[in-house]
């Protein structure tokens, strides 16, 4: 698996990456590569010089009597110069592995006009649309209005699961089958997505490919010892165990959909959306956002992925933001697009713009969407590559994505956006085919 940096780089541009790092507070994740690095090339250099040697004592040995004592003293020189050449290479592969650790735990290097930050607290906002709701009346949240509704079962879920799961009732489950049939129906039929119905479970070479692992291995779900006997695409057999994964995102599949290939530039740009349940561990987020569906284990997602052109890839980064826009505003849905600063960038993305949906019950802004622009960093890791033209060198793409939407926040922002003074929730046009006429959702009881 190659890394997103390469060493080459990193060595001989190591302020300018050193540099780059430290606007997002990564600096310290390159420390070890330069030490690393002139310990790799000084072990090639020694490896190199005892082959020359070597080739020098077998030419000499050719030409001496086979039973001469000069003839055993170069016997034995080589195989003195042997056993340090695989004592030698034995350590390069280590270094090499070591210096690979590294590399994949590297994140991406902002892009200079990226805003400059520590965190959160640095981001930007470019716009926003719509107003929020005016509500003459105490704002409930989506907790209480989903109860109230009969459409959310915190109990039973956490029965079935434990925490952060929840079971979606009647009107809920519609609602949130609804969303995805119109966020899927929009992007393909009005933005020119490919629809795709990936496996939620995927390899370990799909979560590097993307980024997700090694750094994050604790965030996932890891399905271990897997079914044996599989085939791979080549009709071999997979190892008897090996190890799948949860996909926290449709992301990972849809990325790695083209992993190891070479694409043919005349088909750039390439764009998929995908709905998947997404699971994650939510590691290190415990305490948090424990009330509700805003952080679960288990949600349903649509995301967009795109396959472009260095020359195209900051455009495409707008197009697909004002893609996942699209879908808030037929919703009517009031939301704020933030510029992500340096220091708030996600592991493999080197700009990134937050669409937060307004959520009156919480009196706050939420992300419901992360558009990402990620260069050629995971192009790099999953060796996707395309020619532009024939015959000439194949060179790296860069991906994009970004969700179009989280399911599950949407129908949090709808309860919450288009509730009434009764509990009652008004749904938006947009949805009431995909409803089967329904155009409220009315308190039981």
């Amino acid at each position: 698996m190659t890394p997103m940096l390469e060493l080459r780089h990193v060595v001989e541009h190591f302020d300018e990456v050193h540099a780059a790092l430290a606007r997002r507070g990564a600096a310290d994740a390159v420390a070890a590569i330069g030490e690393l690095a002139q310990k790799r090339k000084a072990g090639l250099q020694r490896i190199e010089l005892l082959r020359a040697e070597r080739n020098d004592a077998n030419t000499e040995m050719g030409k001496l009597d086979k039973s001469s004592e000069e003839f055993a003293k170069k016997r034995e020189l080589l195989k003195s110069v042997s056993k340090e050449i695989k004592q030698l290479e034995v350590g390069h592969k280590e270094v090499e592995a070591e210096l690979t650790q590294h590399l994949l735990g590297v994140p991406n290097l902002p892009a200079d006009d990226a805003p400059d930050g520590p965190d959160e607290s640095a981001n930007v906002q470019l716009r926003d649309w719509g107003t929020q709701p005016a509500l003459d009346f105490d704002a409930r949240d989506h907790v209480a209005l989903g109860e109230g509704l009969g459409i959310l079962d915190f109990a039973r879920g956490a029965k079935l699961s434990g925490a952060r799961f929840t079971v979606l009732r009647g009107a809920g489950a519609r609602l949130e089958r609804a969303l995805m049939a119109f966020m899927l129906d929009m992007h393909t039929e009005q933005h020119g997505y490919e629809e795709i119905w990936p496996p939620a479970l995927v390899k370990d070479s799909a979560l590097l490919g993307t980024g997700q692992l090694p750094k994050f291995a604790e965030d996932v779900f890891r399905i271990a010892n897997a079914p044996p006997g599989a085939e791979a695409a080549d009709g071999k057999k997979e190892p008897d165990q090996h190890d799948l994964y949860l996909v926290p995102t449709a992301e990972v599949p849809l990325t790695n959909l083209h992993a190891g290939e070479i694409l043919d530039g005349a088909e750039l740009p390439i764009k998929y959306t995908a709905y998947t349940p997404c699971f994650r561990s939510e590691a290190g987020s415990y305490g948090r956002d424990t009330r509700g569906l805003i952080r679960q284990h288990q949600f349903d997602k649509v995301e967009l992925v795109r396959f472009e052109t260095p020359a195209t890839a900051r455009a495409a980064h707008e197009e697909l933001t004002a893609h996942a826009e699209a879908v808030l505003q037929k919703l009517d849905l009031h939301y704020r697009v933030m510029d992500l600063c340096a220091g708030d960038l996600g592991f493999g993305a080197r700009r990134c713009y937050d669409l937060e949906v307004w959520l009156p019950g919480q009196s706050a802004y939420r992300e419901i969407s992360s558009c990402s622009w990620f260069g050629d960093f995971q192009a790099r890791r999953a060796k996707i590559r395309y020619r532009a033209q024939k015959g000439e060198k194949p060179q790296m793409v860069h991906t994009l994505n970004g969700s179009g939407l989280a399911i599950g926040r949407t129908l949090v922002a709808i309860l919450e956006q288009h509730q009434r003074a009764d509990g009652s929730v008004k749904l938006p046009a947009a949805l009431v085919p995909y409803m089967g006429g329904i155009e409220e959702l009315l308190p039981v009881g």
